[in-house]
């Protein structure tokens, strides 16, 4: 399991030595319900997503991300936001530390995998669940995914940028 250290608004963050591009969406389902997963690491829950990796696009790689962390394939059907707060550093156990560059769109998962239940890939995530707005409070997340959900759900034809 691959431990990640992150750092979000803190005085005591390294200095990032580059910036690391990431894709996340926020999935909804036909009865509104959020597509969110926990993560193996640090059990916080959060979007689907990750890294965006040399030869594809960030469409692509949230489209990727989505399906391997949950199970569940996507179509796009627009933009959410940019993050990329300079206070928003991950460092990786190779001591490699970066300031996170977040695109997050708006999905719906694709006709076939509408009715689906998610299911976690048990690598980076263990569980995966439609989750109403209601629910969402309750969870355990890092502030700067809360941020990009709140965001998603409570402004979702106002892209956000940072």
């Amino acid at each position: 399991m691959v431990r990640i250290r992150e750092y979000y608004r803190d005085a005591n963050a390294p200095r990032a030595h580059d910036v690391l591009p990431a894709a996340f969406a926020a999935v909804r389902n036909r009865d509104g319900k959020l597509l969110l997963v926990r993560r193996i690491d640090d059990g916080n829950w959060e979007l689907p997503g990750g890294r965006i990796e040399v030869g594809e696009s960030a469409n692509e790689a949230v489209v990727r991300e989505v399906a391997e962390e949950s199970g569940i394939t996507i179509e796009l059907t627009g933009f959410a936001g940019v993050y990329s707060d300079p206070s928003h550093v991950l460092v990786d156990p190779n001591g490699s530390i970066h300031q996170q560059l977040a695109l997050c769109f708006h999905a719906v998962p694709t006709v076939l995998d509408e009715g689906s239940s998610p299911r976690p890939d048990g690598v980076e995530t263990n569980a995966a669940a439609w989750c109403a707005n209601a629910d969402i409070a309750d969870l355990t997340m890092h502030p700067a995914m809360r941020l990009r959900i709140d965001n998603a759900v409570g402004a979702p034809a106002q892209p956000y940028f940072e």
